[in-house]
């Protein structure tokens, strides 16, 4: 409990948890782990702030405090027309998640190699969005099924790639190689008004051991005899770019987020910020910490990766700053992990009650939520003296 609380009024609790992948979203999650505590505290007063770390369930997380959520037609990772949903803050800021247009769990968008896949649809987001007058920019990376460079997003932009002949060269990974030069004269100029912050846990650069293909490329479908072919075809197109634009950006952290998305947005000016910190603010973290006596966490699977810039640990972070004791309710937790993350979390729990096949354990998610954000709180109001 928080020292500065008494036990004579109702308890104060926060429930800040990400997505559970594939199965619920972080605002589902926090609403049945609210359920279950307020089953067990029913005076409790329940503060539901989902969470991410600016992959997929970003844009959810960050509408949840309000904005305007719509749809937009866009090009998908192969090339084909699709929709995806984006939104406007209240404060007008825009926000796209980048794993809603050009994203893994996309089956068309992934139907195509990887080396022939591109983040075109980014572009045609970020100009519909211009269009609306929205000047400034929260891109979600995590989840992206491309290795592009960014190249897709530029050419949608306006950027013109050229071949040694003057022929126009498509942004896809397979043909990089072949761009001799860049003509920006077409970019749109709204572009240089506009301030876009890039959100991602990931620091790689764009090429290298560390690099967006070598690192990441495998999970996209890249086998290994492509990385090094693929990864100097990004290097030969950032050499290209840097030399039209007069300025760099492979090397810095987060270049390799994305496929390399990363990249192109910081050479268009972008802020590259921790997507956690940033969700976090917007969605007013700090305030609803303020005054707390208790805040429970979580995400579909706890490991040692957790404690590198995750929304659970981003959350607990700040919960400790604020005297606010965390509990971490995951889907699972990596048992070889634990000595680690009781460091950072005042208990790490796991929402099931015995052994469960993963199908069964995401359907019957919910329910299990609700039923160990209870017997948490029945421990807490225990241990609390309530």
């Amino acid at each position: 409990m928080n020292s500065a609380q008494t036990s004579s009024r109702p308890p104060v609790v926060v429930i800040a948890p990400d997505s559970f992948k594939g199965s619920l979203s972080a605002e589902d999650v926090a609403a049945a782990i609210g359920a279950g505590i307020q089953a067990a505290l029913p005076d409790a007063q329940i503060r539901l702030c989902p969470i991410a770390d600016g992959g997929e369930g970003t844009l959810d997380a960050l509408m949840h405090a309000g904005g305007d959520r719509f749809t937009i037609d866009c090009r998908n990772a192969a090339g084909q027309q699709a929709r995806a949903p984006v939104g406007i803050l209240k404060d007008g800021s825009a926000v796209i998640e980048s794993a809603a247009i050009v994203g893994l769990t996309d089956s068309a968008g992934t139907a195509v190699p990887v080396d022939q896949r591109c983040t075109l649809g980014v572009g045609d987001a970020i100009k519909q969005l211009l269009d609306r007058g929205a000047r400034r920019f929260l891109v979600a990376l995590g989840g992206s099924s491309t290795n592009d460079g960014g190249a897709g997003l530029l050419a949608g932009l306006g950027m013109v790639f050229l071949d040694a002949d003057g022929e126009i060269v498509p942004p896809l990974p397979e043909q990089l190689h072949r761009i001799a030069r860049v003509d920006t004269s077409a970019l749109d100029p709204r572009i240089g008004e506009t301030h876009i912050v890039a959100m991602s846990d990931v620091d790689n650069p764009l090429c290298g051991e560390e690099g967006a293909t070598a690192v990441f490329g495998p999970q996209k479908g890249v086998v290994p005899e492509q990385v090094e072919q693929l990864d100097r075809k990004l290097a030969h197109f950032s050499s290209v770019l840097e030399a039209a634009l007069g300025h760099g950006a492979a090397d810095k952290p987060g270049a390799g987020a994305a496929g390399g998305l990363g990249y192109a947005l910081l050479m268009l000016g972008a802020q590259f910020r921790s997507g956690a910190e940033t969700v976090a603010d917007h969605i007013g973290l700090n305030d609803a910490l303020a005054g707390a006596d208790w805040l429970i966490t979580g995400e579909g699977r706890s490991d040692a990766q957790t404690l590198h810039g995750k929304a659970p640990f981003i959350a607990s972070q700040r919960a400790r700053r604020a005297g606010v004791p965390t509990t971490l309710l995951s889907g699972g937790i990596d048992r070889s992990a634990l000595s680690k993350l009781q460091q950072s979390f005042s208990g790490c729990f796991s929402i099931t009650f015995g052994p469960v096949q993963l199908e069964d354990a995401i359907a019957q998610a919910p329910g299990l939520l609700r039923d160990s954000g209870e017997q948490l709180a029945r421990l807490w109001q225990t241990a609390a003296g309530r």
